[in-house]
This record gives structure tokens, C-alpha cells and sequence, in this order.
């Protein structure tokens, strides 16, 4: 038996849910919904728990990550709890970076560090957040709403991460490549969410816009290296792994974010990939 763990608020909106239960019942593997937050859950009944939509984390991650603990001590947990570890935190970028791996350029500013607004169009988010969440896009002349920002956040212990705009967005948007066992499964593209002038949007999700895309080979080529630089780091490909990449000033790919937690893919856009990803799922059953 295999949970797919996801939150209470959100779970009628998982689309990729539907997908992965038919896709696995096909396979003769029974699963079932379940809140991670849930205290009558009990997680060791279940051979497998995968994480997927607990998209409410964010507010409460050492309760998350300590959810997380005692799940791994008591079955299988996918991802892995180091993989969870490591990327609930966006300082993993500066890790991809270091490694040699194309990254967005970004400033980290840790509570009480000083700073000064960038010349130029710039995004302000915290390390810790998903869906854009605490997200916003300014200019030089915001510099007084964007410290604002930056304080608030501060204010909530969070490092702040400031990245310069890529203009690219606004032509062609994000693309998010969906990876199933460190191989390339199939890639969406993401409109732009961030509008200047507007500071912290209170539902940014709210106005997403998706496609089916078909990334370039300079995407999928970085898409690649970074499946490469998660296995020597964990010694194994995650269940999941979703590389958003966006275009840089030179015309190349710019790592944005890896969502190795609870990332949608993305399956109701591409035929297939549920039951490529239950055919994943399965093969870590007993």
C-alpha cells in the first residue's frame, strides 16, 4: 500500500493525483490520499509513503521536516529525507553554483545583514517558500517597498534571496523540465507571475499559465547535469526531480529552482508520464 502524501486544503486541486492513482492501479498498486499533517495517520502501516502536494508546509517546515523524521523511521519515504533536507532550503542553488552548474545569480541576505537596492529590475523572495510565495518583482526607483519587504521577511527570520530580472520571462516564460528517476520524462512552460510594480501578490498561482514544451537541447543538457550532480551528492536519482530553468542575458539556460519535495508535474499536460512515474513508484515497492 502507497500514500501519496498531500494537504488538506488543497487536495481537490492535485491534478496530477487522478493521473498517478489510475496509473498505479493499472499496476495492481492500491493508494490512497493522505494528510501529512494528519495525527491519526499512521504512516508505518503503509510500505511507501510519496510525498507530493503538501503545498501548506511552508509556514511550519520544522514541523514538515520533523514530519518528514519520523516517516523515514518508520517506512520508505520518497524523496529521501536527506534530499528533503537539502532542498527545503534554496541555498541548495548556491551548492548547484559551486559545483559549476549554470544558476541564477543571486544575493543572499541574512537577518541583520545591511543592503542596498540593485541597479536595474530585481526579484525579492525568501530561501524558504514555494508557489512564488512572499515573491516579488521591483525596480530601483521601488528601493523603499523592496527593503520593506526585505525587513518583513528578515523579521520572520528568513534569509532574503535578491536576483536580478530576466527579461527573457517576459518573451518566453519559464520552462520546468520533469525528471522521473534522473531521466528526462517531459517539460511544461510557465507564463510569467510577477508583474513590476506590484510588490507581494496575495495568490500569484492564481494567474499560472501552463503548456506542454519541448525544451531545447541546451536545456535539456543542463537539465541533465543537474541529475547528475543529485546522484553524486545522494548516491541516487530522486523519485522526482522538477529543474525550472529560465533564459539568461547571454541566450543560455539559468538554473532557477530544483523542486525535489513537492513540486507539481505536470502530468495532465503530458500523455504518458503518470504511468512512467508509477512504473517508478512500483519499482521501490517489496
Amino acid at each position: 500500500m502507497v500514500a501519496i502524501a498531500g494537504c488538506r486544503p488543497l487536495a481537490a486541486y492535485d491534478a496530477d493525483w487522478p493521473l498517478l492513482q489510475a496509473a498505479l492501479a493499472a499496476r495492481h498498486v492500491d493508494a490512497v490520499y493522505a494528510v501529512w499533517d494528519d495525527a491519526d495517520v499512521e504512516w508505518g502501516a503503509f510500505d511507501l509513503v510519496v510525498i507530493r502536494s503538501t503545498w501548506d508546509y511552508v509556514p511550519r517546515v520544522g514541523t514538515f521536516l520533523a514530519w518528514a523524521s519520523r516517516v523515514a523511521a518508520a517506512t520508505s519515504l520518497l524523496n529521501p529525507l536527506e534530499v528533503i533536507r537539502w532542498n527545503v532550503d534554496k541555498a541548495y542553488l548556491a551548492d548547484l553554483a559551486s559545483a559549476g552548474l549554470a544558476v541564477i545569480p543571486t544575493t543572499w541576505v541574512a537577518p541583520g545583514d545591511a543592503w542596498v537596492a540593485p541597479a536595474g529590475e530585481f526579484v525579492v523572495k525568501p530561501a524558504i517558500s514555494a508557489g512564488a510565495m512572499e515573491t516579488a518583482r521591483y525596480r530601483t526607483e521601488d528601493g523603499a517597498a523592496a527593503a520593506r519587504h526585505v525587513r518583513r521577511l528578515h523579521d520572520r527570520g528568513q534569509t532574503v534571496m535578491v536576483q536580478p530580472y530576466q527579461h527573457a520571462v517576459d518573451r518566453e516564460g519559464e520552462i520546468a523540465l520533469v525528471l522521473i528517476n534522473g531521466a528526462f520524462s517531459h517539460a511544461a512552460r510557465k507564463q510569467p507571475i510577477l508583474r513590476r510594480g506590484e510588490g507581494v501578490s496575495a495568490d500569484p498561482m492564481n494567474r499560472l499559465v501552463l503548456e506542454p514544451a519541448t525544451p531545447r537541447p541546451s536545456e535539456l543538457a543542463l537539465a541533465a547535469a543537474v541529475a547528475r550532480q543529485l546522484w553524486r551528492r545522494f548516491g541516487r536519482d530522486p523519485l522526482y526531480s522538477r529543474v525550472d530553468l529560465i533564459t539568461g542575458p547571454t541566450g543560455d539556460p539559468l538554473v532557477l529552482e530544483v523542486e525535489l519535495i513537492e513540486p507539481a508535474l505536470f502530468l495532465p499536460l503530458a500523455p504518458g508520464s503518470a504511468d512512467r512515474l508509477a512504473a517508478a513508484v512500483a519499482a521501490w515497492l517489496p
